[in-house]
């Protein structure tokens, strides 16, 4: 929970003061910032602030008299749980939306948005017959929150070519013939990832994702703009078509284009940049960023750079795992986290986490994003299961594995056993794949899912998500899970497998790699790719209950302890080697 002199339970009514003067009867809270990011800084925690749900994902809608806090399956329990129940509901949005509710709670109402926290996308699911929605030039929030933390602007620095593998020079040339055969003038690059990417930057503006919190714009002659003060760049732009124009010149620029087409994904791009640009005479063309698919497609040296992030990670976890079968009993949750980041912070490439760590003992893993807070933590007890989702940024690549662990010293009983295979099934299924070129990841979703099935279970989220090249750990277009996403999987790109079983009250179980689309090597026109698993970790033998396991299971699971095995006994210290052997070796 965030900082802050005002309690929780005052920050609604000081929110609702100023709707009158702005002529609204309520106010709708995204969980995004200025550049519609999965993570925040401080500064724009306005939904954290406002209800106390700390999630990654969400909304909130506040009305004079109520108020509602909306987010997926992920975040339910810890909706209920942080949100005061006095003061908000909370709400599956598969299964309230926040325009169902609205139509329910606010008719004849005007709403409130701030368009430079809303995209276009976000702004059509919310809109309710009989409910009219206003954008505002000042944000309530800013205005009741007394002690807001600044904006952030750290320095930005350049991306070398041995990591990025393409010049930015190249990148812009490809895109912008792409605007010029689309009849565009420009494009706008809202998504701080997007400009990270196409100029060969990066900046530590937010935790955990390295980029700088600026726009962007990419002129169909291939040149580019970046608006940010020039005091921020630690090196030279790449080369001289990229432009530094400070950030107050952007609406200046914006209003320059009028009679002219300009670029901009309704998804990813703030509604503030079209409601400036049609007021100028522009003409939109709501059209993805272009940088999305070429920058989920990774060069042969991001692909280098990858495995050797996974290798350095891989070397951390071993060390981590066998401290904790040695140590972790009676540790809180924290502790285990914290231990885990100094292991990985032994290597000098180490640039801090890819995401906040969920460390979950016993009943905890239940909850998918569970995030310990020290103090309220839970302590790791014997005989029962702690798992553990991590990752890290390395220069030149970017991690996330999850492992579930029994801590002994007694036999897991069979109802774990038996769920955990079935996760263990799916993951193995999924990795052992081969697809054609171009299929959709979400055709390949059931194959993690059916060994669950068949127990009649399953998981409340997907299968796996893409991940950047020391970016996002959350990337797309492509994906693997139940909903019908079109973009197929072509080589390059790297994805999580991470199938999972949660029993509310009792335990969680989740199994998580990473994995390259490559070429395949077999040779058959049906099957172009395959996956090459990137993560090299144990996986828990004693949770394992071998006779689920069909013979190419076996044979798959053995074959990836011994390449485990092989990797790491040169890299690990020398009394680490029984319990590497031990972790990898042969199923019975």
């Amino acid at each position: 929970m965030l900082l802050s002199s005002v309690p929780l339970e005052e920050r609604p009514a000081l929110v609702r003061q100023h709707f009158s003067r702005l002529g609204i009867s309520g106010f709708i809270i995204t969980r995004g910032d200025e550049y519609l990011g999965e993570y925040v800084a401080p500064h724009s925690e306005r939904l954290a602030w406002l209800t106390g749900f700390t999630g990654s994902a969400g909304l909130a809608i506040l009305l004079e008299e109520s108020g509602g806090v909306f987010s997926d399956g992920r975040y339910t329990v810890q909706m209920a749980e942080q949100a005061p129940g006095s003061l908000w509901t909370t709400h599956h949005s598969g299964q309230v939306s926040p325009r169902e509710w609205l139509a329910q709670k606010a008719q004849g109402k005007s709403i409130g948005y701030d368009p430079r926290l809303t995209s276009q996308r976000d702004l059509s699911s919310w809109q309710a017959d009989g409910v009219t929605l206003i954008p505002l030039e000042e944000n309530p929030i800013d205005l009741a929150w007394p002690d807001q933390p600044a904006s952030p602007a750290g320095p930005i620095h350049h991306q070398p070519l041995d990591f990025t593998g393409e010049t930015s020079r190249n990148k812009r040339d490809r895109l912008a013939r792409q605007l010029r055969d689309a009849g565009q003038t420009a494009m706008i690059l809202s998504d701080c990832t997007s400009l990270a990417w196409l100029l060969n930057i990066r900046g530590d503006d937010i935790a955990m994702t390295p980029v700088a919190h600026a726009y962007g714009i990419l002129h169909a002659d291939s040149t580019a703009d970046i608006f940010a003060e020039a005091s921020r760049f630690q090196d030279d732009p790449e080369d001289a078509d990229i432009r530094i124009r400070p950030a107050a010149s952007l609406i200046q620029t914006l209003k320059s284009f009028s009679r002219q087409t300009i670029r901009l994904d309704p998804a990813t791009t703030p509604i503030w940049f079209r409601m400036v640009l049609e007021e100028a005479g522009a003409m939109i063309a709501d059209e993805p960023d272009l940088c999305t698919l070429p920058k989920s497609i990774k060069t042969r040296v991001e692909q280098d750079g990858n495995r050797q992030a996974h290798m350095l990670d891989s070397i951390a976890l071993a060390r981590f795992l066998h401290w904790l079968e040695e140590h972790g009993t009676g540790q809180h949750e924290t502790e285990l986290a914290a231990r885990l980041e100094a292991f990985r912070a032994m290597s000098p490439d180490y640039k801090g986490p890819s995401f906040e760590t969920i460390s979950a003992a016993g009943p905890n893993g239940a909850y998918p994003h569970y995030r310990a807070e020290k103090g309220k933590d839970s302590v790791l007890h014997p005989n029962t299961v702690y798992l553990v989702d991590s990752g890290a940024q390395y220069p030149f690549g970017t991690t996330d594995i999850t492992r579930t662990i029994w801590n002994g010293p007694d036999e897991p009983p069979h109802a774990i056993r038996q769920a955990f295979t079935a996760v263990l099934k799916g993951n193995i299924t999924l990795s052992r794949q081969r697809f054609p070129v171009g299929l959709p990841g979400y055709r390949l979703d059931t194959l993690a899912r059916a060994s669950l099935w068949n127990l009649g279970l399953d998981f409340d989220h997907g299968t796996g998500h893409g991940i950047g090249s020391y970016l996002s750990v959350h990337e797309g277009p492509q994906s693997i899970s139940v909903a019908p996403r079109p973009t197929g999987l072509v080589p390059g790109m790297i994805l999580s497998n991470e199938p999972g079983y949660y029993e509310v009250g009792a335990y969680g179980i989740r199994i998580e790699n990473l994995l390259l689309v490559r070429e395949s090597t077999l040779d058959a026109p049906s099957t172009g790719l395959e996956f090459e698993v990137l993560t090299h970790t144990p996986i828990d033998r004693r949770l394992i209950n071998i006779d689920q396991l069909t013979d190419e299971e076996r044979q798959w699971l053995d074959e990836y302890h011994a390449t485990v095995r092989r990797k790491l006994l040169p890299l690990l210290e020398e009394e680490l080697h029984p319990w590497l052997e031990r972790s990898c070796a042969p199923l019975c």
